[in-house]
């Protein structure tokens, strides 16, 4: 099963708010209920449990989406004991897309009365983000379910932004190509939107077998890569740097 690159349609700038918000609203829920921020925390977990206390952790979320990622890693961190004050910059290239993660950023924070800069979403391209950031300027980086978005030679590229805006540690974080994760796509969308079948299919045609996965580290230059699955055909990509 070749990698197939099919336009999402979330991804066109002229997309119906209403259909984007019920694609959002599904990427939340896989993110939430399928692995998605559970591989994100668990590499955090580690990376964090002898982290200085008072000092501050930044994160980059690119390809931030409605921004749940960021939220929920706020939320894990004001709840872990003691506290990890978690600051989280997510960018988005789509302009409607950054106006429905600032409603749900702003919604949350509200309600919980959390410190409204935690968070900060920001439009950049993910191709350019070294023009925007200085190298190191994170502890770490985070990709979910975006590079599958990309052609091969622009996920090298990003790649290699995550791991020069990174000081501590990526993750890369998107799904398995594989005939059976095809499958169990088609099972779950009964009932689901056309737009959610229709970039649901386009996204796991458009992901990364383990081989792949690897040599795109390693044409990266990401040092001490470390590959691992999680359910729901998820995997992660980290690369973790010292102290």
């Amino acid at each position: 099963m070749q990698r197939m690159l099919t336009p999402e349609l979330m991804d066109d700038p002229a997309v119906p708010r209403r259909e984007l918000e019920q694609s959002l609203r599904y990427i939340r829920a896989v993110n939430r209920r399928l692995s998605g921020t559970h591989a994100l925390l668990h590499h955090l977990r580690r990376w964090t449990r002898d982290w200085p206390r008072g000092k501050p952790v930044t994160l980059l979320d690119i390809g931030t989406g409605s921004a749940d990622i960021p939220v929920a890693v706020r939320t894990w961190g004001r709840r872990r004991t003691p506290p990890l004050d978690v600051r989280i910059t997510g960018v988005d290239i789509h302009d409607l897309t950054l106006d429905l993660a600032r409603e749900h950023v702003l919604e949350h924070l509200s309600r919980t009365g959390d410190d409204p800069s935690a968070v900060t979403l920001l439009r950049a391209d993910a191709r350019r983000l070294a023009e925007h950031f200085p190298t190191r300027a994170f502890h770490f980086v985070h990709a979910g379910l975006f590079l599958h978005h990309l052609p091969d030679f622009e996920v090298l590229t990003v790649l290699a932004i995550m791991d020069k805006l990174a000081s501590r540690g990526i993750v890369w974080n998107d799904l398995v190509r594989a005939r059976w994760a095809a499958a169990a796509v088609h099972l779950i969308l009964i009932g689901q939107p056309h737009i959610v079948r229709h970039d649901a299919r386009a996204s796991v045609r458009a992901g990364f077998t383990k081989h792949e996965v690897l040599d795109f580290a390693r044409r990266a230059g990401i040092g001490n890569p470390s590959y691992r699955t999680f359910l729901f055909h998820r995997f992660t990509l980290t690369g973790e740097k010292p102290p």
